[in-house]
Parts: C-alpha cells; sequence; structure tokens
C-alpha cells in the first residue's frame, strides 16, 4: 500500500476532485472548473476542519469523558477552549492508498488502542466522481478487536456559494427538529422546526441567520443549495440520521460557503447514547453520501 501527502486527482467528465491522504479528506471538487466545494488551500492545517473524514466519533464529546460497556474513558482534549474531544482520532493521520483509478481512490487506516479509545477499526474511505452523478463517498468501519467499540462518523464538506453571500442562498433542508445546545456547542435538548426561522424543509433563504446548528428527524435524503445560476445537492443514505450545518464566518474563513455535514450521531453521543453505534467484534458499518451540482 502506498503512502504519500500530495492530494490524489480523480475526474470523470466535467468533474474532478482532490483527496488528501492526511486525514482520507476531500480537498476540494470542482464541475466544469467550477467550485462545488471549498478548496482546502495551502496552509499547513485545513481551516474549520474543511473537508474531513470524522471517525470514530463526529462533533464533540463533552469534557472527553464517557462510559462504555462498563468502563469509564478519557480522551484527549483536542478543543481546549471549550474542554470538548472533537471530530475523531484520524483527521492528522497518514492514510495508505490501497486503489487509484482515474476515477476513484480508495484509502484505509487501521485504527490501534490508545488512551481514551482501547479498540482497533479497520477504516476504508472510498471516493468516485461519476460524470452525470458527480462525486460519490462510502465511508466502512469494521471493528477487527476482540470486544464491542462504541462508534459515529461524520463528514464536513463546505458547500461552495462561488462568491454569492449566504443570506441569498436558499436551502431547503428535510429536518424536522433541531438540536439546542449550551455555549459549549454540546446538545441540551432539541425543538421542532416549525414556525420558526430554522424551518428549510421547504426551501427559504438562509437570510441572517448564523447557522451552526445539529438537525435531527430527518425526512428526506438529501439537502439542496440554491444560489445565483447553481444548484448543488449533497445527499446521504439512511445510516446518516443527523446533519449540522454551518455558515463560516467569511472574515474567519476567506469566503462565503454552506457546511451540511452527514451525520451517524449527534455532537455528544458517547455520553448521551443517542444515535450511538455498537459495533460488535467483526461487524461492518458502511455510509454513503455525496454531492453534485447543476444549473438552478
Amino acid at each position: 500500500m502506498a503512502q504519500q501527502d500530495e492530494p490524489l486527482v480523480i475526474s470523470a467528465g466535467d468533474y474532478r476532485a482532490e483527496i488528501s491522504p492526511i486525514g482520507a479528506a476531500l480537498a476540494g471538487c470542482w464541475h466544469a472548473g467550477r467550485p462545488v466545494t471549498v478548496a482546502r488551500g495551502d496552509g499547513p492545517l485545513p481551516l474549520m476542519s474543511n473537508g474531513a473524514t470524522l471517525l470514530p466519533w463526529p462533533n464533540r464529546i463533552r469534557d472527553g469523558r464517557y462510559s462504555f460497556d462498563g468502563h469509564d474513558y478519557q480522551l484527549a482534549l483536542t478543543e481546549p477552549a471549550k474542554l470538548n474531544a472533537s471530530h475523531g482520532l484520524v483527521r492528522w493521520v497518514r492514510w495508505s492508498v490501497l486503489d487509484q483509478t482515474g476515477d476513484t481512490v480508495l484509502l484505509s487506516h487501521r485504527l490501534v488502542p490508545q488512551t481514551g479509545y482501547p479498540f482497533t477499526l479497520n477504516m476504508v474511505v472510498g471516493y468516485q466522481v461519476v460524470a452525470d452523478a458527480g462525486l460519490r463517498v462510502s465511508v466502512s468501519v469494521t471493528n477487527s478487536g476482540a470486544g464491542p467499540v462504541p462508534f459515529g462518523a461524520g463528514s464536513h464538506p463546505y458547500l461552495s456559494l462561488r462568491g454569492t453571500p449566504s443570506a441569498e442562498a436558499e436551502l431547503t433542508l428535510p429536518a424536522s427538529a433541531r438540536l439546542l445546545v449550551d455555549d459549549r456547542q454540546l446538545p441540551i435538548g432539541r425543538a421542532l422546526v416549525a414556525d420558526t426561522p430554522y424551518d428549510f424543509r421547504s426551501g427559504a433563504l438562509i437570510g441572517e441567520l448564523a447557522l451552526d446548528d445539529g438537525y435531527a428527524d430527518l425526512i428526506g435524503d438529501s439537502a439542496r443549495l440554491r444560489f445565483a445560476d447553481t444548484l448543488t445537492e449533497l445527499w446521504w443514505d439512511e445510516n446518516y440520521r443527523y446533519l449540522q450545518v454551518f455558515t463560516p464566518p467569511v472574515a474567519r474563513f476567506g469566503q462565503a460557503a454552506v457546511a451540511i455535514e452527514p451525520m451517524s450521531c449527534p455532537a455528544d453521543a458517547f455520553r448521551s447514547g443517542e444515535g450511538l453505534i455498537t459495533l460488535a467484534a467483526g461487524d461492518k458499518w458502511t455510509g454513503r453520501w455525496g454531492v453534485r451540482t447543476g444549473p438552478a
């Protein structure tokens, strides 16, 4: 299995994507030369986890502490300002290239037991571009240890608005409930979106909302972002039952964008148990999502 740090390029038809072996991350996707997702740029670290693969949990764990199968665990606090363990354990590791063709790349990583997560997982992330269907992503995780493992998955694509302010973009989001959070961005409850500014089920302008919200009770399998002359759609399969939607501040991120992040569980699932997956020895979990674009 080859190892490298430079992005891997795949293409088909008018679609082109770059995949980073560091973290098995999406470094950018383009259609006919126009950005579909925000490219990661040249910095040493992707800004705001742009394009990251989030394993073996997405989002945050309060205090990095959780209990599982009768044992207590303490993870490193990778978001020290808010005392959270954030976005899993594989964002900064070098993945191996299992296979690469002109339109497909497969990356693998074996997560070994470590402080706070003494479990073994074999992970494979696949990216494929299809000429008439856009980017397709598959995430497969197998418990190769001897006992049960707590697990969750997520991905962090930022959809490009190509210079359109987020206030002028129309978002369609098939979610009936929004997760309420405290000042550490950890869930403390949920509320129905009906009759609130956070209801995008029928499509609505984002307007002046600064979104950084978890959504649940999904009633569909795709979200749409309409702006200028473009319609971008992000879809997911039945194994992703939550979304995180984020409009990054332009002053920090450098451009307007909307992150629509498919997740198998919400933030703090290792503690709350909501959406948490328990993989028995030998169990395999696979989730799929993708993004495509076209004229509005």
